[in-house]
C-alpha cells in the first residue's frame, strides 16, 4: 500500500472499528468473521471493508468516518446532521478541546521526529492525533457558526467566586 488514499481509508476503518467497540463487537454486529475484521483493522493488510459493512458500522457509531474519507477523495465534504447539537455546545468548551488536541498532536509529532526518522507506527499514531484535531476544529467551527447565526453570544467567562 503506497497510495496515501489507502492509508487514509485504513485509518478510518481502524477508527470506525474502535468507535464501534472493537473487533469482537464489530464481528457481532457486522456478520463478518473475527479474522476478517482483524484484517480490516490491520494497517499492514490491504483488505478494505465492503460498503454494507461501512454503512452498518457508521450507523452504529453515528459517525461517517470512512464515508468522509471517500467524499474528501472526490473533493467533497459531508455535512453533519449533528451540527445543531454542536452549535449549542459552549464555544469555550470546543475551544478548550481544540487546544487539548493541538497539544497532543504537537507532543506526538515531537516524539515521532525526535530521532530524525518517522516510522510507520509513529506516522499512524500522529495520524490518529491529527484526526482528533480535525474533529475538534470542526466542532469549534460549528459552535462559531451557531453564534454567528444567533447574532452573537456572551462569552461564558466569569471571575472565580463571582456570584457566590
Amino acid at each position: 500500500m503506497s497510495d496515501p488514499f489507502l492509508y487514509r481509508i485504513k485509518a478510518a476503518q481502524r477508527d470506525l472499528i474502535e468507535r464501534c467497540g472493537g473487533i469482537l463487537r464489530v464481528e457481532a454486529i457486522s456478520g463478518f468473521s473475527k479474522s476478517q475484521v482483524g484484517r480490516w483493522n490491520s494497517p499492514a493488510d490491504p483488505d478494505l471493508m465492503p460498503i454494507g459493512a461501512i454503512r452498518t458500522l457508521e450507523a452504529d457509531c453515528g459517525i461517517a468516518l470512512v464515508t468522509a474519507v471517500l467524499a474528501e477523495a472526490n473533493g467533497r465534504r459531508l455535512t453533519d446532521p449533528e451540527a445543531e447539537r454542536v452549535q449549542d455546545v459552549s464555544v469555550m468548551l470546543t475551544h478548550a478541546e481544540l487546544m487539548r488536541c493541538a497539544a497532543e498532536l504537537a507532543n506526538g509529532m515531537a516524539v515521532a521526529i525526535a530521532d530524525g526518522q518517522v516510522t510507520p507506527t509513529e506516522a499512524q499514531t500522529v495520524d490518529r492525533l491529527a484526526a482528533g484535531l480535525e474533529r475538534a476544529a470542526s466542532d469549534l467551527r460549528a459552535s462559531l457558526a451557531g453564534i454567528k447565526a444567533r447574532g452573537g453570544e456572551k462569552a461564558g467567562l466569569r471571575v472565580v467566586g463571582e456570584g457566590a
